[in-house]
């Protein structure tokens, strides 16, 4: 009968206490409330998959779409305003049709969402570590950095978040305007939203850091000597990040609408790097000549995204409020 030795036998300990560790993590989020309010709740189950699959097609675009939108070599203006397959006159290789540029509208759709859940998950990233930031200096600090931060927030409140985009917009225009706006577009647009969106971020963690700070772990840490930024960012951060992330699910959503709005009003992204914004757009041009599907489709892409985002938004906030449960 083998024998095991001392040394074996101990290298085989930690790999059995990893494994039960996992086990016993993989049980515990099983058994979680939060799973399960997941799994009873049926809608947001389809949604999620929804999500799941729409951002699937979007990121593995050059891989499973049927062609490339950024190939001007494979367009042709002959196979421009082709209807869809199901329609007279269509071609088998565009199921959806094409655009007024001979594009193919479904790997449109692919690379449009994709260039929309870009700009949407930057950001939205990019709001939240501005607002995050304030929001924490300003509950901790309190006095007149709070009073100035505030203040600043409420003057941004007063204007909708599509026009602050519009005027950082213009004013980037203004700066890089001899320059060829093309290849700062996707960088401004996010700059834009970023900015329009960090308000909401900074009131919330600012009301969480007001109550944080008094609780006694806090003040224990300030007897032991922690300077105020290790404190905001290891203790009183990561008790505000549960309102933080429905605000961002929400503010995806939010995000990719504004992002459309802006490429619509041509603003947004350029015809050269067509988002799902800029392609209702230039289907509009064509709605009522009898090429409906040059917007159409590409609307019902954005609306079935944002439905499914908010939907997931929703129960997350539902979720996290324990007065709901």
């Amino acid at each position: 009968m083998p024998t095991v030795s001392n040394e074996e036998a101990k290298a085989d300990v930690p790999e059995r206490s990893e494994a039960a560790a996992a086990t016993g993590r993989l049980t515990r989020m099983l058994e979680s409330d939060f799973l399960h309010a997941f799994l009873r709740s049926r809608v947001t189950v389809v949604a999620a998959c929804g999500t799941l699959t729409l951002f699937l097609l979007a990121f593995l675009a050059p891989w499973i779409a049927p062609h490339d939108p950024f190939d001007l070599a494979s367009i042709s203006i002959l196979d421009a305003r082709v209807p869809p397959i199901w329609m007279e006159y269509s071609d088998p290789r565009f199921p959806l049709g094409t655009d007024d540029q001979g594009r193919d509208l479904l790997s449109g759709i692919f690379y449009g969402m994709r260039i929309s859940l870009i700009v949407g998950f930057c950001s939205v990233a990019a709001a939240a570590v501005i607002g995050i930031t304030l929001g924490l200096v300003a509950g901790y600090a309190g006095g007149r950095v709070d009073a100035l931060i505030m203040r600043i927030a409420d003057v941004q409140l007063t204007f909708p978040a599509i026009l602050i985009a519009l005027l950082i917009d213009g004013v980037a225009n203004g700066i890089f305007g001899s320059l060829d706006r093309d290849v700062f577009a996707f960088y401004i647009l996010i700059v834009a939203l970023a900015l329009s969106f960090w308000v909401q971020y900074a009131r919330t963690v600012r009301g969480s850091t007001m109550v944080e700070k008094n609780k006694e772990y806090v003040q224990a840490a300030r007897v032991i000597g922690l300077p105020p930024v290790i404190i905001m960012a290891r203790h009183i951060l990561p008790n505000v990040m549960g309102p933080v992330m429905v605000i961002a699910t929400i503010n995806l959503a939010l995000a990719i609408v504004t992002e459309a709005t802006l490429s619509f009003l041509g603003v947004g992204m350029p015809p050269t790097q067509p988002s799902l914004g800029t392609l209702i757009a230039i289907g509009n041009d064509f709605l009522y000549s009898g090429e409906w599907w040059i917007a159409i489709f590409p609307g019902l892409a954005l609306a079935l995204l944002v439905l499914n985002v908010n939907l997931l938004g929703d129960w997350l906030r539902d979720a996290l409020n324990p007065k709901l449960r």
